[in-house]
């Protein structure tokens, strides 16, 4: 009996580790995904800002020269 519950706290320890390893890796996957975020959130402001810098509006584009 003594050694089977020493076994199961040897496991028991084992699965421990691995959930403190696992959630390491989930909280550092988060904040990868959460500077990840704002690096997308940034392009997209910039994007937005060249784009529409430098496009004009139809009613002032000059028509082509065929025309």
């Amino acid at each position: 009996m003594e050694d089977r519950i020493t076994e199961l706290e040897i496991r028991l320890t084992h699965i421990e580790d691995t959930l403190d390893v696992l959630n390491e890796t989930v909280i550092d996957q988060q904040k990868l995904i959460d500077q990840l975020q704002l690096q997308v959130s940034l392009l997209e402001k910039k994007l937005k800002a060249v784009a529409s810098s430098n496009i004009a509006p139809e009613s002032e584009e000059t028509p082509p020269p065929h025309y």
